[in-house]
């Protein structure tokens, strides 16, 4: 470490759906070889296969990132990959040390919408909202195309369903209208091709691409953490 680190932003890294934060461990290497500190996060809409009862939702994930967010006093770069865009988008609204948002593929969802409605999808009644989302229909080939095969069925043995309530339940709060905010758009993206990111990064202030599959953190984490620490070195 140098000491740019105690008066540089710190990224606050917050995964997507069917992950956990093991999925950043290599991109967190990548940072810290580059002096950056770096955190990350479990969301509580991830859950096991025999999960039951009321489930957390999204609301319960981004009050595990604002707990964090609060928690860290240096000025955070907060990065949320696919999913976590959009609890994100909930949390980091008002955060006075929040220097800038990034979305890698990510749902920059305005007020009101949720991951169901966000492409003209009905929402549904939250109170009649039950059960998981199974993992992504085919994740070697829509989440992980570009990654390497040990790398990815690694990944693939990890991935847990996710909360349907997460999926469901609407932001109130956009913090990309307040806050800096860039949009790291994948072109290779299996999971949420480019032309369902763009509206998303049509919302944030700076676009940037990379040529990767839905996952660049497990696939070019270097290419990312260039991008990322380029992107926090302006912040500043």
């Amino acid at each position: 470490m140098n000491d740019r680190t105690h008066t540089a932003p710190q990224f606050l890294l917050v995964h997507g759906a069917w992950h956990g934060s093991w999925c950043w461990r290599e991109l967190q290497d990548a940072l810290d070889r580059r002096g950056w500190t770096s955190h990350t996060v479990d969301l509580p809409s991830v859950v096991p296969e025999d999960a039951d009862g009321k489930l957390p939702g999204l609301f319960d994930d981004a009050q595990v990132i604002r707990e964090k967010i609060d928690a860290l006093e240096a000025p955070v770069v907060v990065v949320g990959h696919s999913y976590g865009g959009a609890p994100l988008t909930q949390a980091a609204h008002g955060a006075a040390n929040v220097a800038h948002i990034v979305y890698v593929a990510g749902f920059a969802l305005d007020e009101g919408e949720s991951l169901m409605t966000c492409f003209g999808g009905d929402q549904p009644d939250l109170d009649e909202v039950q059960g998981v989302i199974p993992v992504r229909e085919e994740p070697a080939t829509t989440l992980y195309n570009d990654v390497d095969e040990d790398k990815r069925d690694a990944a693939l043995a990890r991935l847990q369903p996710q909360s349907a309530l997460s999926f469901a339940e609407p932001v109130n709060r956009a913090a990309w209208r307040s806050i800096p905010s860039s949009y790291v758009l994948c072109d290779d993206d299996r999971s949420l091709p480019p032309e369902y990111q763009k509206p998303f990064a049509e919302r944030t202030g700076t676009v940037h691409h990379l040529p990767s599959g839905h996952t660049p953190l497990l696939s070019m984490p270097d290419e990312l953490a260039d991008l990322l620490a380029g992107i926090a070195h302006d912040a500043k």
